[in-house]
């Protein structure tokens, strides 16, 4: 693989940018800030044009004014982001972008258009597909490892849908209403992981709103928290046909609009600068980060013949040393749900009956804009052959690239059975010719499976149930395939449920009938050697869940509010997102976050936690962490097993009986550790004090809160092995206080709270008047009758707090007087 420069960011390029913006003309300033056309941007003197292209597991090259996936040049269609969260894995995914950006090279991309690190707030959302996790700490580091992989090959990345962009429903125009520790904290955490580590090279808006603000207009998010606190240094564009007022987007700091918007575009801009209406320090600042990508991706660009020299032949585009990493990759993904009695994996000389079209037909990626053309494509039934001496194989049900097609009534959103409303509101019935058709592929399967040693069934949902533009409407497998699974149950109960779907989906109705569950999510063009491979042992699953599998959909954190009305969508559930949700609540799942089975077994022992030095990583406006260490934990890992095996070693923290409402536990550490049998290894994870923060919302920064932390590393989220307690210090600084603080808060502040408490407590109040006066504003001293406490008296009581004035003995005085007169009353 050539190596080529790494992506320059725009504080190591900015003064030749700068220089050329300079020399350029109002107008062609202006047109730079928008594309030229489809998958291009404009070009001026000395500016070049860029390529930009989408598919974040992979390049989806398209002709320059071509939007459809139709005539896309061939490449390799690694796993999605569904699989590539699961592998845990932050070397592989990193080997995975290198790839990427490989084949970004050869085919004359600039930008590839990801990674997408969105949080699963609810799996019914259409694209989770694209997305990586219901963790913010999980989505940040694949996501971090992606863009190093690609840029550090020379290709720009184009992080994205920033932010908050959870639903398809009214994509475009709804507002995502969100307070600001839940946005901080869960929303835009993954970015500034991303953003803080990795540096993209740009930044992708998204279509909804936040608040009722649209995101590329709103400059608190898209300037000062994303250049101002984080240090972006890239360059922001909009989603394509995004953009809602231009002129706005510009002062808020959206720098390019994609596709093309044409002149009329262009003398927008220029009349809104002649106008007063826009300054030209912001078009210039805008151009100026539009030509700094230009010319790092000139300076990039390999030495791989012209596009139109290398033609459409997909064989001129296969590279097998990459299919061999997305098989690798696949197969680091797929998660090995359930396994009773070691059922899997299977021998070679075992019959197996192969029940479903799902296995010969495979679905490998979601439908939308993140299509990729294949360089080839394996099925799971041709691998399984390869594999195995005894296979026989019934189709079960039909595909017709929409539909799971079997017996009943099919909705045209894909699943059968009980009708139901599609895309278009549509309901079909089935021809009676059909249903006999379908009866007889059913009966057939039924059959195949009886004689079998084993039976390999595959379901999953259809590719219009999981796509760009819409979302699911529940969370079910196609009613039909659930049928026809009960059949083969009856026939055989020796089943291994295989399943392929972008997104979880209900396993209650059968998980506690069937002795083994895969799950093969979406695995790219790889995935049927990947599942084979799984299947028959060659490679021990380590894959482990990346969202929560709940036992319905009515139990998940966003189910009373999603997909919203009046295009306003309500975050409710505030912080508690995925299994936040379901540990707060203490309720059941099917399968909980991170978990996932191996063909051998794993102890722990000899857990530790130490502090580690300080890092000093606070940033210059003051909202950052600056005081104390990160957490080092060390734990043994044990391969007690047989056989050779990989374990997701999982770090979750949290401090009982915090000041401010928090889950039961947070991941903020993983590693994978691969051992042989018998084999210790001791595995180091660093908690970073950062992750520690939460978000104080008076303060309005990051805050550590001191306490005794708990500190718990297993298997999963509610699979925990060890656990061991460390004190944090808290932060050094001193949240100010004001008028509307409270005597409780007085109490707690390092220079007047010893004061203050001393009084109150000297005063001997009881329990119910300490409540009462615990809660009561400063400012509020001033107005109790007969206090004899006067506002003049309390500022001076804050300027002690604050640092700018020095205590005040008639004040304290006056406190100690309104204090006996609340117990004389009481």
């Amino acid at each position: 693989m050539r190596k080529k420069p790494q992506v320059r960011t725009a504080a190591a390029t900015a003064a030749a940018p700068a220089a050329i913006v300079r020399k350029l003309t109002l107008e062609q300033k202006a047109r730079l800030l928008s594309g030229a056309s489809f998958w291009t941007t404009a070009e001026a003197p000395g500016v070049p044009s860029v390529f930009l292209a989408d598919g974040p597991h992979g390049v989806r090259r398209l002709a320059p004014d071509v939007g459809d996936i139709e005539g896309a040049v061939p490449a390799t269609c690694f796993p999605p982001a569904v699989a590539l969260g699961s592998t845990f894995d932050v070397d592989l995914v990193r080997r995975v972008g290198e790839a990427v950006a490989d084949e970004a090279q050869r085919r004359g991309v600039d930008v590839v258009l990801g990674p997408g690190i969105n949080i699963k707030r609810s799996p019914l959302c259409g694209r989770n597909f694209e997305y990586v996790a219901e963790d913010p700490l999980l989505a940040g580091e694949i996501g971090a490892a992606l863009v190093t992989g690609i840029q550090g090959n020379g290709v720009a990345t184009s992080l994205k849908h920033f932010a908050a962009n959870n639903q398809e429903t009214e994509r475009m125009r709804v507002s995502a209403d969100i307070d600001e520790r839940t946005l901080r904290e869960i929303y835009l955490r993954g970015f500034q992981r991303v953003v803080t580590r990795a540096q993209p090279a740009t930044l992708m808006s998204s279509y909804n709103r936040i608040n009722g603000t649209h995101t590329g207009e709103d400059r608190r998010i898209t300037t000062d928290i994303l250049r101002g606190e984080w240090g972006f240094e890239g360059l922001v564009l909009s989603d394509w046909g995004a953009v809602h007022d231009r002129i706005a987007g510009i002062r808020a700091g959206l720098d390019l609009e994609m596709p093309a918007a044409g002149e009329g575009r262009v003398k927008e801009i220029v009349a809104a600068v002649r106008s007063g209406a826009l300054d030209l320090a912001d078009v210039d600042r805008s151009a100026t980060r539009v030509v700094t990508l230009a010319l790092a991706a000139q300076a990039a660009r390999g030495e791989a013949p012209p596009l139109a020299e290398r033609g459409h032949d997909p064989e001129a585009w296969h590279d097998t040393a990459h299919h061999d990493l997305a098989r690798e990759a696949a197969s680091r993904a797929v998660v090995l749900l359930k396994n009773d009695d070691g059922l899997l994996p299977l021998a070679p000389q075992t019959r197996l009956a192969v029940i479903g079209e799902l296995a010969r037909t495979p679905r490998y990626q979601g439908a939308g804009s993140s299509q990729i053309v294949p360089t080839r494509l394996d099925d799971a039934l041709a691998a399984i052959k390869d594999s195995a001496s005894d296979v026989v194989f019934a189709p079960g049900y039909e595909l017709d690239g929409t539909r799971a097609v079997t017996g009943g009534v099919t909705g045209s959103g894909g699943e059968t059975g009980a009708p139901r409303r599609g895309p278009v509101g549509k309901l079909w019935k089935r021809s009676e010719a059909a249903a006999r058709a379908a009866e007889v592929l059913a009966a057939e399967a039924v059959a195949t499976a009886r004689d079998a040693g084993v039976v390999l069934f595959f379901a999953g949902l259809p590719q219009s149930a999981e796509a760009e533009g819409r979302d699911r409407t529940d969370i079910e497998l196609p009613a039909a395939q659930l049928d026809l699974l009960d059949r083969v149950l009856e026939a055989n109960p020796r089943v291994v449920v295989v399943l392929s779907n972008g997104s979880v989906v209900r396993l209650s109705g059968f998980a506690d009938r069937v002795p083994a569950i895969v799950e093969g999510w979406l695995l790219g063009q790889a995935g049927g050697g990947a599942l084979a491979d799984v299947l028959f042992g060659r490679v021990n699953p380590s894959g482990r869940l990346a969202e929560t599998v709940p036992l319905r959909i009515e139990d998940t954190p966003a189910w009373p509010s999603f997909p919203g009305t009046g295009l306003h969508v309500t975050y409710g559930e505030g912080i508690y997102v995925g299994y936040r949700w379901y540990d707060a609540r203490d309720l059941g799942v099917q399968f909980p976050f991170g978990h996932g089975l191996s063909y051998t077994t794993f102890a722990y022992s000899g857990l530790g936690v130490s502090t580690g030095s300080t890092r000093g990583k606070g940033s210059a406006d003051g909202k950052g962490v600056t005081d104390g260490g990160d957490l080092v934990v060390r734990v043994t890992v044990t391969n007690t097993g047989g056989v050779e095996g990989r374990e997701v070693v999982q770090c979750y923290v949290s401090l009982p009986g915090s000041a401010v409402p928090r889950a039961p536990r947070a991941l903020a550490a993983f590693a994978v550790v691969d051992l042989t049998p018998g084999e210790s290894r001791e595995v180091e994870l660093t908690v970073a004090r950062d992750d520690l923060a939460y978000w104080d919302v008076r303060a309005d920064r990051w805050r550590v809160e001191g306490g005794t932390y708990r500190v718990e590393v297993g298997a999963s989220s509610r699979d925990l092995r060890a656990t061991a307690e460390v004190e944090v210090p808290a932060d050094g600084f001193v949240a100010p206080l004001d008028a509307d603080s409270s005597l409780g808060e007085a109490m707690a502040h390092p220079v007047i709270g010893p004061t203050v408490t001393g009084m109150l407590k000297g005063a001997g109040l009881s329990a119910d008047v300490m409540v009462m006066t615990r809660a009561m504003p400063l400012g509020r001293l001033a107005y109790q009758p007969g206090s004899g406490v006067t506002h003049q008296q309390v500022q001076q009581l804050l300027d002690v707090a604050n640092g700018t004035g020095s205590l005040a003995n008639r004040a304290t005085g006056r406190l100690l007087t309104l204090a006996g007169r609340l117990r004389k009353h009481r």
